[in-house]
């Protein structure tokens, strides 16, 4: 019987031909690189057929960017931390279950918090916290002590020490400012975040800006997801990191997209991510995350010291509710823009004259100086948007409606175009009754 043979031209088709069939799986994503180059490194070596694309874009530009596309053309996978941005999509109608990749003996919860979604449309990948990295160095150059709790950061010794990403830009950032808001009530929180938040030398456009500033000194303190600080310290810098009693312990998470171009080659890789081997790799010093399964599974694979994520649920005091976060997800990343990202120089001048006045204040005491400060610091850290209001139905649906409708889009920058003058016209005012203050203090 004749049998043609495969000339090298012929076998290098057939090779090309089988890839394509296998198909590429294209990953949005906002993991740092060193984190998702390791796992597509390792996932195709075991699955040379198929192609891992990262698409790397903050949670809100990869949300945006998936409902953008018309199924059929959207990417395949989903991959970030923030587990409310995963509530709005799976809501939404943009995620669709695979409970096939589930890994079966990770725990169902963390702390209180479940480790997967109900309907199987998202899974925890990782385990993540949020909490404080600080330079050992820059403090000791500064003599500043240690931080231990957010409350610690409204403190006057903390002025232009402190960093911070925005929420609008970070996933992260934006579940770090909802911990504390879950954890101290909405006007209290807000009033904690605005001191941080003057205590600030920048807010970074992306979360990635923080740790590499404290990594390097730029920076002495900043507001992180653990694996930031983790990183940083098991890397070899000169740097620690803690989590706060306030904080929370959720899953970041993975999700098959709907209307994905390749969902099967998309299963295989998410399954790999979720498998002993795939969360192995967590453990890298440059990516320094914390497994869904507890450290126990893995013997000597553990680096000494290292976090167990289902001891630190135990110590939390936040129950993380993603419900709440989701729903006002919107109105807490803009009033965060309109309040601070976009008016930090008048929330700094304002926060540095309430901080000069009550160090005055504290050597000589004076009692209208004392009026003058609380009215200050009133002005300055209180919230825009009230108890009652953020608790209105109707108003946080403004804020997910379509706002590409004009009348929509006209109301929303209404909103905020207030928000922002109203805020510049608050610290102006703040800074000024604190200068006053400081005046009345001879």
């Amino acid at each position: 019987m004749f049998k043609p043979k495969l000339t090298k031209l012929a076998l290098c088709l057939f090779s090309v031909c089988s890839i394509a069939q296998a198909g590429t799986v294209s990953v949005v994503t906002s993991f740092p690189k060193e984190l998702t180059e390791a796992y597509k490194k390792s996932f195709e070596a075991k699955n040379p057929g198929i192609k891992i694309e990262i698409l790397n874009k903050n949670t809100a530009a990869g949300m945006a960017y998936i409902k953008e596309l018309p199924p059929g053309q959207r990417p395949d996978i989903m991959w970030a931390s923030a587990p409310d941005a995963f509530e709005v999509l799976a809501r939404d109608k943009f995620l669709q279950p695979a409970p096939e990749v589930k890994n079966n003996q990770a725990p169902a919860k963390v702390g209180s918090y479940p480790l997967n979604d109900p309907e199987n449309t998202y899974y925890g990948q990782a385990l993540a916290g949020y909490g404080l990295m600080w330079n050992t160095r820059y403090l000791a150059a500064n003599k500043l002590p240690a931080p231990k709790e957010w409350s610690d950061l409204v403190k006057g010794e903390y002025f232009g020490h402190l960093a911070i990403s925005s929420p609008s830009r970070s996933g992260t950032t934006h579940l770090t400012i909802e911990t504390i808001l879950q954890a101290e009530g909405w006007s209290k929180g807000w009033a904690q975040v605005l001191q941080i938040s003057g205590n600030c030398a920048a807010v970074t456009d992306r979360s990635f800006g923080v740790p590499d500033g404290v990594n390097n000194g730029q920076y002495g303190i900043g507001l992180v997801i653990d694996f930031f600080g983790l990183a940083g310290k098991y890397s070899g810098y000169p740097v620690e990191f803690v989590y706060p009693t306030s904080t929370a312990v959720v899953p970041a998470n993975i999700a098959l997209v709907a209307g994905a171009k390749n969902p099967e080659e998309a299963k295989k890789f998410m399954a790999f991510t979720l498998s002993r081997e795939g969360q192995e790799l967590l453990f890298d010093p440059k990516i320094s995350r914390l497994p869904i399964l507890p450290n126990s599974t893995f013997g000597n694979k553990v680096p000494p010291k290292y976090p167990d994520a289902y001891e630190v649920a135990k110590r939390v005091k936040v129950k993380f509710n993603s419900n709440l976060s989701s729903d006002r997800y919107q109105v807490v990343v803009s009033m965060y823009d309109q309040m601070i990202t976009f008016r930090l120089k008048e929330l700094q001048a304002a926060t540095k004259a309430i901080h000069e006045a009550e160090k005055k204040l504290k050597a000589k005491p004076n009692a209208e100086a004392a009026e003058l400060i609380k009215q200050a610091r009133s002005f300055a850290f209180s919230p825009l948007v009230s108890d009652a209001m953020i608790n209105d139905k109707n108003f946080l649906e403004l804020f997910k409606k379509n706002k590409k409708d004009v009348a929509v889009a006209k109301q929303l920058t209404g909103l905020e175009d207030n928000w922002s003058s109203k805020a510049k016209a608050n610290y102006e005012r703040a800074r000024d009754l604190a200068n006053q203050a400081s005046a009345l203090i001879k």
